[in-house]
């Protein structure tokens, strides 16, 4: 299941109880204490999983920094293991250096449990990450769960075995049977009998569950016969099998062939996703051929009835994943049908066409949904870029899924994803055209200047070749951005301007967002006033079409020009509700800017402690991305060097560097925000402030005077609604006031009526 990261683990809470298995969860737990790796081994089905959830639930007060579940049941590259433990221990690996090497220093002085789950099919990867991230970290330690153990010096090993038989096994049938009919007893007169079935199951929990999902509508003897003849037919008399693999292959098939023919046609058909799916992908790929749209969603709820497919929720989307053993199970069943290569290009269409529908529109409403989504399915985007039949698709999904790459927190399998399509097809397509411009934009962030370079030379010969005025525009918007991280502010202008006007005219206004808040950002370094304007018609344009991202931006840029101008306040206000934006988008590069620009208006008005603080959060983004802050252009790199001289003069080198850790605790943008917004509030009591009011309360008392709401004063002021809330409430008790009509009372008073 996946759920979103928190700063202290991503454990799942368990659907169902836990049943038994108190010696095995005191022993895991001992040998815990002891062993810096250690690996629960057993056939599938055992219940490998489930104990080490437990075992981890149990154990999270001896592990302060953290505990947390990497799933890499849905991995089938060896190379993205490490990647995919970064993202989900919260330190998204989105620079240019190695996942591995970002996620043992992230960890390097953490006191935390890893749970590696499902390492069987991923053996050398898991060993080599385990190995490395064990050897740099001295307080970590690993639980692992794998049918195969990861043959490295210092693991230690825990076979875990069936359950009990009576005992745990009967228990757990009870529960969950109990749960699908609530009537269900085990009395003197079926005890034989339950614990026949709870043998002949071998104690397995997973083949016990789906026994007891059955009992709904069969007594325990029917179950008991059906199993049996089960047996024989899948052994075939063979006694050379395990007997586990027996009774575990035997309760699928059994759990299979009760299904209905449709019911089963699904199954199959939905062991194409990876790591979960939501309804609509359910009714695109597997719906035709015995299947009707508006059959899929009764057909879906019956194999979740039957424990086939569990609900899960995802950052509130609802979604569907099938367990591992079950999907392959149904994967298996697809092959063997004939219709495979049909359904892995349904997927694959379905999830390209989600891709580009979300890049044509993201200069619009619902940007945060959208990445939500894509996060959601990145196991499935993942799986859909793996399909290589087509290398043109699979440029075309790597392009279309720019924004998850470079938005959403997810740089470094970007370029590995990007690097591989375009390698994979290199012919000259439109295709591989806006492939180039997509792989540009991630070397860019990346600070590898080189390579930006390169792909936009090949995509501005493209664009140009096959009058593509979508691929021209971006080429040269692009190019004004590489000019400007290489500090050649002259010629990022007219890039800019010319990127305006060919992105507007190519793709429409809203296109043009991405180098209009750019263009605002340049005057303003430049010292050019005309940055303000620019500025302000970003911030309103993106208003006008409901977007949010290049808002953010654009008024990031406004609050550089407020405190370029001395403006403190207005300075504040702006990156205030700037990162209150980027806190929906999971973009380490832009957090760790605006960061910046917050601490240097307030070391210039002396909160040196805070200022540190922020530095140091601001640092830790940019070491996760394996960015250095030179790479950002000369100009930043510069404020950058004189606050932090400033600081740590005022400071003193080591209570900086104490402040600089502080800001540095964190795990992800949105928690570097919610800390910076946190330490950064304003004085929590307004009456010890200055007893006149303020120029922006002013302009805000001014606004309430002519019945506007918050939310109204924030429009009109590109504030956050926080913001306004938190002006209105110093009003409020720097007058005396405890209502909004005494307010404008006053200023209609004071300074005449208003329009």
């Amino acid at each position: 299941m996946t759920v979103p990261v928190s700063r202290k683990g991503n454990l799942p809470e368990a659907f169902t109880t836990f049943v038994g298995r108190r010696h095995d969860i005191a022993e895991v737990r001992r040998l815990l204490g002891s062993a810096r790796l250690l690996t629960l081994t057993g056939v599938g089905g055992v219940g490998k999983t489930r104990l080490a959830l437990e075992v981890s639930a149990a154990a999270r007060r001896a592990f302060p920094d953290g505990t947390w579940l990497v799933d890499l049941a849905p991995v089938r590259d060896p190379s993205a293991v490490a990647t995919v433990a970064a993202t989900a221990v919260g330190n998204v690996a989105s620079g240019a250096r190695p996942a591995l090497a970002t996620l043992a220093e992230h960890l390097a002085e953490r006191r935390a449990l890893i749970v590696l789950d499902n390492c069987e099919h991923l053996v050398d990867a898991c060993a080599e990450l385990a190995g490395t991230l064990l050897s740099a970290c001295p307080e970590l330690r690993i639980l692992a769960t794998s049918r195969q153990t990861l043959g490295i010096g210092g693991e230690h090993v825990f076979t875990v075995p069936p359950l009990k038989v009576p005992d745990e096994a009967v228990e757990l049938l009870r529960d969950r049977a109990c749960a699908v009919r609530p009537d269900f007893r085990i009395t003197d007169a079926n005890w034989d009998t339950v614990t026949r079935l709870c043998a002949d199951l071998d104690g397995l929990p997973l083949a016990i569950e789906l026994t007891a999902s059955r009992l709904r509508t069969l007594t325990v003897e029917q179950a008991v016969d059906r199993l049996a003849d089960r047996f024989a037919l899948l052994t075939g008399g063979s006694r050379t099998a395990r007997p586990r693999q027996r009774t575990l292959r035997a309760a699928m098939d059994w759990s299979y062939e009760l299904c209905s023919p449709a019911e089963r046609l699904l199954w199959n058909r939905l062991s194409v996703f990876a790591g979960g799916f939501g309804l609509d992908a359910a009714e695109a790929v597997c719906a035709r051929e015995g299947i009707l749209d508006r059959e899929v969603l009764d057909l879906l709820d019956r194999l979740v009835v039957q424990s086939v497919v569990l609900p899960v929720e995802y950052e509130g989307l609802p979604r569907y994943q099938l367990l591992e053993t079950i999907r392959e199970y149904g994967r298996e069943r697809l092959a063997e049908s004939g219709e495979e290569e049909r359904l892995l290009l349904r997927h694959r269409d379905f999830h390209l066409a989600l891709a580009e529908r979300i890049a044509d529109g993201w200069y619009g409403p619902g940007q945060e949904e959208a990445l939500a989504r894509l996060r959601a399915e990145h196991a499935n985007l993942l799986a859909a870029l793996a399909h290589d039949d087509d290398p043109q698709a699979a440029l075309e999904l790597a392009a279309a899924l720019r924004f998850h790459w470079c938005v959403g927190g997810f740089l470094a399998e970007g370029r590995r994803q990007l690097d591989r399509a375009l390698a994979a097809a290199p012919e000259a397509t439109p295709a591989r055209a806006r492939a180039l411009c997509a792989a540009s934009w991630v070397a860019l962030l990346q600070g590898d200047h080189g390579a930006a370079d390169r792909w936009l030379a090949e995509a501005g010969e493209l664009g140009e070749g096959q009058d593509d005025r979508v691929v021209s525009a971006r080429v040269v918007g692009l190019r004004g951005s590489l000019a400007m991280f290489q500090g050649r502010l002259a010629e990022a202008v007219p890039l800019f301007e010319r990127a305006v006007a060919a992105q507007t005219a190519a793709e429409g206004e809203a296109s043009a967002l991405f180098q209009l808040f750019q263009l605002a950002g340049l005057q303003r370094d430049m010292g050019n006033p005309r940055g303000a304007e620019t500025g302000r018609q970003a911030v309103a344009l993106a208003q006008v079409h409901g977007e949010r991202w290049a808002r953010a931006h654009a008024m990031w840029a406004l609050s550089w020009d407020a405190w370029s101008r001395g403006d403190r306040e207005e300075a504040l206000a702006l990156i205030r509700a700037a990162l209150e934006i980027e806190r929906g988008f999971n973009e380490p590069l832009t957090t760790s800017l605006m960061l910046e620009t917050l601490a240097w208006i307030i070391t210039a008005h002396g909160e040196y402690e805070r200022a540190g603080r922020l530095m140091g959060s601001a640092r830790k983004l940019l070491r996760d991305l394996g960015v250095d802050v030179s790479a950002l252009g000369p100009l930043m790199a510069g404020f950058h060097a004189r606050c932090e001289q400033r600081v740590a003069g005022a400071l003193g080198p080591e209570a900086y560097e104490r402040a600089v850790a502080v800001g540095g605790g964190h795990d992800s943008p949105r928690q570097a925000i919610d800390h910076a917004l946190d330490t950064g509030a304003e004085p929590a009591n307004p009456a010890t402030a200055p007893g006149p009011l303020t120029r922006r309360e002013l302009e805000v008392a001014a606004l309430v005077a002519t019945g506007m709401s918050n939310r109204q004063i924030a429009a009109r002021l590109v504030l956050s609604l926080r913001t306004v809330d938190f002006h209105v409430g110093n009003i409020r008790t720097k007058l005396g006031f405890g209502t909004r009509a005494q307010i404008a009372g006053w200023w209609v008073s004071a300074h005449g009526e208003t329009e």
